[in-house]
């Protein structure tokens, strides 16, 4: 199969190709072709039902940046020989390949408030160069990806359909989800207030989507398969919700779940370097809103699917998403406490 995907790039069948990477939805590969390097993905169309409409918008928007913003460091995919940055063959799935930029890396890991910083400025860039593009141009990838009241309806459906057992063990973290239902009402304001802007949005923030230089530098923006029209609350809310504790969601000890304010305040920096005239008086007012959302969300979304008997995410043992939904809620829980002082760094930063 991949020898057939490296002949239609005008690659040799026989170029070395490697696993690599520790993705959880596409399938990447390396491969070594003289003294360059590239990546191969296949694209996972059972999350992604119409692959087409990720190349399409990733064309869009690196012929747009190509044109206003030649200087941006942008990794656009390579042409087929028939010129499509995304091939499709029949029951095998949809492949592209990308230029591996030398002396890069990635982490899965927010070591420092260094590297916080680092990645809020890159995200706050990409927005910022992408301030002129026609937004509604981009198809949504991922329909109702960030979608609060989707996602809380879905909750309540669960409560009604799902494993009377499970419903049963977790009515503790029912009643404080529920209890927070205000924040879905917040979410329905800002969808119908014109001073939210609908902006070309990354929508998956997590640090290992940024590449760093060997000086641990920001380079750009990567895995632009959820980019899409949005909010901003999106983007700076996943690295508030990534970046702030120093454990990730897998974490099941509940007692290593804190918030890090020096990273709060680089993440606020780091984006507001790009974003500070972008967002509007309203806009600014949102920025603890935005962690408390994509939380919320989270823990919301690993809940249902565990009162759904584990259909979307899968679970490596039993309570698998539950405790993932405990940790989201944790993490909110511990985020709402230090309100005062968030909203002290913030004024600052401003």
């Amino acid at each position: 199969m991949l020898d057939q995907v490296l002949t239609l790039f005008g690659f040799p069948a026989t170029t070395p190709v490697t696993p690599f990477g520790n993705g959880l939805i596409n399938r990447t590969w390396r491969i070594s072709s003289g003294t360059d390097d590239f990546i191969l993905q296949r694209v996972n169309d059972d999350v992604f039902s119409d692959p087409l409409a990720i190349a399409g918008n990733i064309d869009q928007i690196g012929a747009w940046l190509q044109i206003h913003h030649p200087e941006a460091t942008f990794s656009r995919p390579l042409r087929s020989l028939d010129g499509q940055s995304m091939i499709h063959l029949p029951g095998k799935g949809y492949f592209r390949i990308y230029p591996f930029i030398r002396d890069s890396f990635t982490t899965d890991l927010v070591d420092t408030p260094g590297q916080a910083y680092e990645a809020a400025r890159k995200f706050g860039e990409f927005t910022h160069l992408l301030s002129g593009f026609p937004a509604g141009r981009l198809k949504a990838t991922l329909p109702g990806f960030h979608d609060l009241s989707l996602r809380y309806r879905s909750f309540r459906e669960s409560l009604q359909k799902g494993n009377p057992q499970r419903i049963a063990k977790t009515a503790s973290l029912i009643g404080y989800l529920d209890s927070l239902s205000d924040l879905v009402e917040e979410y329905d304001r800002i969808t119908r207030n014109p001073s939210f802007r609908l902006r070309v949005t990354h929508h998956d923030t997590k640090i290992s989507n940024v590449l760093f230089d060997g000086q641990g530098k920001g380079l750009c923006v990567i895995d632009l398969d959820t980019v899409m029209p949005g909010y901003f609350i999106s983007d700076l809310g996943d690295m508030f919700r990534t970046y702030l504790s120093p454990v990730t969601e897998e974490e099941g000890d509940l007692a290593k779940i804190r918030i890090r304010q020096p990273w709060f305040t680089a993440i606020v920096k780091g984006f507001l370097e790009y974003m500070r005239d972008e967002l509007t008086p309203e806009e600014r007012t949102a920025f603890i809103y935005a962690g408390e959302f994509m939380m919320y969300m989270q823990s919301l979304r690993f809940l249902t699917d565990y009162l759904n008997d584990d259909v979307y995410y899968g679970s490596r043992y039993e309570d698998h998403n539950y405790v993932r939904a405990l940790n989201q809620a944790t993490l909110l829980q511990r985020f709402r406490e230090q309100k005062p002082e968030l909203n002290e760094i913030i004024r600052d930063s401003k």
